[in-house]
């Protein structure tokens, strides 16, 4: 549900208002006309058909075969979104007034986060500062931070006071789980609050031409250290494959500092930055247009980036959640 509300923002950041996106006056309704447009806009601009290994021109006469002078929006609809669903990629989606289409990553493997648990048997007491759910574990020598969607701001208010609070702490766990992307202003927003010092963390390269393997030159991504409150003792980032786009960013990132430790199952991916437009019809569909790298090259978007430490959730005990208790022996040994 979370990602339903997530891609209604994506529309209304779009445009100012529906009769913006869906005009009476329509460049065209023809089936065959949006079926060609879509699909020549993903052949210009997709930015992972090679390491996803898709045959794009293949996809096309799949689907196209299935394009009549009788195909009705709804039957396009699902002709598209099956389309635009078979580069496996959470970024990709089409919106129309009556359906939104999703490729759901994280569904392709068992859930290790249940919120109840941590909120009945962690953290009953916790306090909200902001986008944060936060409290002390193990007679407050390890702060747990909740952090559930970088969609949410990160308010510099509210970390002053939450790292203020746990600075005696030996350790701090932080959970990503979940946290299915969002503003990738808030990667670096909350990162350098945890980094000793400005690094050079991954690069980003952007599709830019006709062939699938035309990308920009690599641009520098930096990670910077905090002028004001934080904290570099031990960090252990809680991950899974509901950890998505901005989230598989933060994880990538967090590889260059030594005082971080990524906890759990790989993120679901996304690394690369989206982008879309507007059909002759007026639907809005968007897809990955870049690529993020690490510092040897490597991309994490179908993957994920790995943890460090893998530990799995148990589902056959709900008071217990295993990749806390893991994070909790790293920071006290």
């Amino acid at each position: 549900m979370k990602k339903v509300f997530y891609l209604i923002a994506i529309v209304i950041s779009l445009s100012a208002c529906e009769k913006a996106l869906f005009k009476k006056d329509k460049a065209s309704n023809n089936a065959r006309t949006n079926f060609e447009y879509l699909w020549n806009e993903v052949d210009k601009k997709y930015s992972y058909f090679e390491l996803k290994n898709v045959n794009w021109d293949s996809i096309k006469t799949v689907y196209g075969a299935q394009i009549s002078e009788s195909t009705s929006e709804y039957q396009l609809f699902e002709i598209l979104a099956n389309m635009m669903n078979e580069l496996k990629d959470d970024h990709t989606n089409l919106i129309s007034p009556f359906n939104i289409s999703r490729y759901d990553v994280a569904l392709n493997s068992d859930a290790n986060f249940r919120l109840r648990t941590i909120e009945e048997f962690y953290i009953p007491n916790a306090q909200i500062s902001g986008s944060f759910l936060h409290d002390f574990l193990e007679d407050e020598e390890i702060g747990y931070i909740r952090y559930s969607s970088f969609m949410n701001s990160v308010s510099s208010n509210s970390l002053d006071y939450i790292l203020s609070r746990y600075k005696n702490t030996k350790g701090l766990i932080l959970d990503l789980r979940e946290n299915g992307g969002g503003s990738i202003i808030n990667v670096p927003a909350l990162l350098e609050r945890f980094a000793p010092e400005r690094k050079l963390v991954g690069y980003f390269k952007t599709r830019n031409g006709e062939n699938h393997t035309d990308f920009s030159e690599n641009s520098d991504f930096y990670i910077g250290s905090h002028d004001g409150i934080k904290y570099t003792k031990p960090v252990m980032v809680l991950i899974d494959r509901g950890s998505y786009s901005a989230t598989t960013m933060f994880a990538l990132a967090t590889k260059a500092f030594a005082n971080i430790t990524l906890i759990g199952d790989s993120t679901g991916g996304g690394g690369g930055l989206p982008n879309g437009g507007q059909l002759p019809n007026g639907w809005i569909y968007r897809f990955s247009i870049s690529q993020l790298l690490d510092l040897n090259g490597n991309n994490f978007a179908e993957k994920g980036v790995s943890a460090d430490i893998n530990v799995s959730f148990e589902w056959t005990d709900l008071t217990k959640d295993e990749i806390i208790e893991r994070a909790i022996i790293e920071i006290m040994n």
